[in-house]
């Protein structure tokens, strides 16, 4: 018969277990943006958006022939490129900081710090529209003159040392020289302007149109699709109806009407309306059928989900179910097509301003590639090729990365992929 011992031996202590670390789990547009990123030519697409992202908000500090600082014979002290910012620049200036410190700022939830940014920006909007008055006549030979006189000691200028709207007037022989020509890495076009200081500012007015004329579409259809969708029945007959007249009307057409009626900047109720939101606003109205076809199509599918069912059970508002159950669920179709529509808008616009009927007084990739043919019929190959090369990079950019996007969204594609995998 064995007996216990009253000491046992205490066995050896064994490692600790290592501690296994759960990968963190990404969201929905997280996984998204991972494989559309993944792709080379979404990449390489993201990467010339950026760029003339960067160009359309620094496009001022870039080039412009106002020195940044100035200091006359007499000791006189100045910046003359201050004084001419406009508005916009200054709310560019101030919001682009802001959106990039909220993008990163994850601890507040992303609508809290969408209605952060759109408070921010309306208040900087309004506080710039009434502080900053811009001189009504500019004179960018001054500068020129003065240097060559002696009258300024010390000036700083942009890298490109030329506004857009600057002709060179004190320089008559400087009109329609080739590449590269004093100064001009691009040459200048029919007035004399530098072509590549046009082409850097109107960046600014090829992304102002697409996103903003998108975003009008978006909206619109958004709204009307939803209540299609959610309702159906008598509201679904009537808002089809309503899309179908909307699909009917020509907006190329509707455009040429407007330029036509209107050749400069209308005045609506005694207020001078800039012509480009106009365009923005026709093209947007007009533009929002296909967005509400997807919404409607996505709503007529979820409305008979679990969670819809829920949330109507539990006396949710309409909007509420709307717009914070079903729309981030049915979304997917409308971040495909909205990055065609951006595309869709720019070349509009360039096509307007290639006729001549698009923005007056306002640099305009479009309006630079009319230039390509002169008055006497000869073709300048730096006029048509450059703005030509910056319409097409920027539209294919954007189909690269909606085609990305379609394909990381489809369900049935990310299955061939994984069986592929």
């Amino acid at each position: 018969m064995s007996t216990l011992s009253a000491n046992p031996t205490p066995l050896p202590p064994s490692d600790p277990a290592p501690v296994v670390k759960a990968p963190l789990r990404r969201s929905w547009f997280q996984n998204v943006l991972h494989d559309v990123l993944s792709r080379p030519g979404a990449r390489i697409g993201a990467i010339w958006i950026a760029i003339v992202t960067f160009l359309a908000v620094f496009g001022p500090i870039i080039a412009s022939s106002h020195p940044f600082y100035m200091k006359t014979a007499d000791g006189t002290v100045s910046s003359p490129w201050w004084d001419h910012l406009t508005p916009t620049d200054l709310t560019l200036f101030i919001m682009t900081p802001v959106g990039i410190a909220l993008a990163f700022f994850r601890t507040v939830p992303l609508g809290r710090r969408m209605m952060i940014f759109l408070a921010v920006f309306v208040v900087v909007m309004i506080v710039t529209s009434f502080t900053v008055h811009l001189p009504q006549a500019i004179d960018y030979s001054q500068y020129r003159e003065q240097q060559a006189t002696d009258k300024i000691e010390t000036a700083w200028f942009a890298p490109l040392p030329y506004s857009p709207s600057d002709r060179l007037r004190d320089q008559p022989t400087a009109r329609l020289q080739p590449p590269p020509y004093e100064g001009h890495p691009l040459g200048t076009e029919t007035n004399g302007s530098d072509v590549l200081s046009i082409i850097i500012h109107a960046s600014r007015i090829a992304l102002t149109i697409g996103f903003i004329s998108t975003g009008i579409a978006i909206v619109i259809g958004v709204v009307v699709g939803g209540l299609m969708g959610y309702f159906a029945k008598g509201f679904d007959l009537i808002g089809m109806r309503l899309v179908e007249i909307v699909e009917a009307i020509p907006q190329l057409y509707l455009l040429l009407t407007f330029a036509a009626f209107f050749p400069g900047n209308p005045e609506i109720f005694g207020i001078k309306v800039p012509r480009i939101y106009l365009m923005m606003a026709i093209i947007g109205v007009t533009g929002w059928t296909g967005y509400a076809r997807y919404i409607r199509a996505e709503f007529l599918k979820l409305r008979k989900q679990d969670f819809v069912q829920a949330a109507v059970a539990c006396g949710l508002p309409l909007r509420s179910i709307l717009f914070k159950h079903m729309l981030p669920n049915g979304v997917a179709p409308v971040l495909v097509g909205a990055s065609f529509g951006v595309a869709s808008a720019i070349l509009t616009e360039s096509f307007l301003s290639f006729l001549g009927l698009g923005l007056i007084d306002e640099p305009s990739w479009g309006g630079l590639l009319k230039q390509s043919v002169s008055e006497t019929g000869k073709f300048t190959w730096w006029i048509a090729t450059f703005p030509g090369l910056a319409i097409f990079l920027t539209v294919f950019s954007y189909n690269l990365i909606g085609e990305a996007l379609r394909d990381a969204i489809d369900p049935h594609t990310q299955r061939l992929n994984r069986a592929g995998g």
